[in-house]
Parts: structure tokens; C-alpha cells; sequence
């Protein structure tokens, strides 16, 4: 894996500010997350968790406030951005009617993917190879969230942002997902999730962000 990583390599929330429906999720928030950190984002139901992956994700604006990648806001530099962004939200994103391997091909021709992809290698990394030619509708919650998340395996994006990425996965696939967070933050990658599962990654540097709704 053959991430971009300088100097400047940094993810940056300035005093955001979030409003939805007339009311204010949180106030001032402020983070900075560098190369081989993961920031694990806390707080109550309805707090504004979700809201903040998609502010920084670009899929939102904030009411106040800004996000900077690489020292730059996020609105003036967007491709090259997206280009180094990884995310995977709640919701899976697959196409029922295409096989694992075409959900895979799609995702290629829409994001920003390392050369030389193996498709095969990395559902075999995923537990997944046997199923390749299975219709993702068919598939398990928990396979349909391994599917989702074996993305990440093909992107060479040294940010990764993923919202409750342990959805439907047993202790087995919880494990194997940590231990590729582990490997990716080593290789000088940086995270940034929500989640309710306690996480056990021992060679990365794990940031608690408490939203207080």
C-alpha cells in the first residue's frame, strides 16, 4: 500500500457548528487528526455523530465553522480531496442485483482506486471469496457489511471516514476489521469512525471525541 502521506497530511474541523431542523447538535467542535491516529466519535443517540462524518465528508455543510484537509479548506480543493477519502456510511451502498464482484467492479469505476486491484484477493481477505459470483441480495447483513467495507482494501486513500462500520458483524469479523484499521493506521493512515463497539487496535494511537448533544 502506497499511501501520500507529507507533512501537511492532516484533517482539521475548526469550530464547526451543526444545525438540523431548526436545532443545534453541537457547537465548537475541534478536532485534528494526523497520520496513523483514529478518532472514535462517542456521544448519544442523535447527538450529531452521523452529521459530523458527512460534514467532513463534504456531503453537508456546517452552519459555522470549516474543514481543512492538507491546510485547506475542503470546499476549494474537493477532488483532490475525494481522491484521498475513503467512506462508507450506514448505509451499504450495493447493488442487490450485481454479483460481489460486480458491486466491486462499480465501485472501481467511481472512486479513486489503487492500481492493479484484485478484486478476488480482497474478498478472500474479507472471508468473502467463496462467494464472489453471489448475487449481493442474497447475502447476509453481515456479509452485505463485509462486501461494503472490502472497499477500503482497494483504495489507496490514506483517510478513512466510516460510519458504525461493525453493523451486523460477529466477533470473528469485528476482529478481522480491527486488525485491517491496525494495519492501515501503521502504514500511516488515519480513521475516523463512529461506533458503539469497544475497539482493541494495540499498535495505533485511538482519540476519543465526546459530542455532548
Amino acid at each position: 500500500m502506497d499511501l501520500a502521506i507529507t507533512d501537511t497530511t492532516s484533517l482539521k474541523a475548526d469550530r464547526l457548528t451543526c444545525v438540523r431542523s431548526e436545532i443545534e447538535l453541537f457547537r465548537d467542535l475541534s478536532f485534528e487528526l494526523l497520520p496513523g491516529q483514529l478518532v472514535q466519535i462517542e456521544g448519544a443517540n442523535g447527538c450529531g455523530k452521523t452529521s459530523l462524518l458527512r460534514i467532513l465528508c463534504g456531503l453537508s455543510r456546517a452552519a459555522e465553522g470549516e474543514v481543512l484537509w492538507r491546510n485547506r479548506e475542503i470546499e476549494h480543493c474537493r477532488q483532490e480531496y475525494y481522491a484521498e477519502m475513503a467512506y462508507v456510511g450506514h448505509n451499504n451502498g450495493l447493488k442487490a442485483n450485481l454479483t460481489c464482484e460486480e458491486n466491486l467492479e462499480v465501485s472501481a469505476l467511481q472512486n479513486h482506486l489503487r492500481d492493479n486491484v484484485d478484486f478476488e484477493q480482497a474478498l478472500e481477505k474479507m472471508g468473502l471469496d467463496e462467494l464472489i459470483d453471489e448475487f449481493a441480495g442474497k447475502l447476509s447483513a453481515g456479509q452485505q457489511r463485509r462486501l461494503a467495507l472490502t472497499r477500503l482494501l482497494l483504495t489507496d486513500a490514506p483517510l478513512w471516514v466510516l460510519d458504525e462500520p461493525f453493523t451486523a458483524l460477529d466477533h470473528a469479523s469485528r476482529e478481522l476489521m480491527e486488525n485491517i484499521f491496525d494495519q492501515h493506521c501503521q502504514a500511516g493512515g488515519m480513521i475516523i469512525l463512529t461506533t458503539h463497539h469497544k475497539m482493541t487496535i494495540p499498535h495505533t494511537e485511538v482519540k476519543l471525541l465526546t459530542i455532548n448533544a
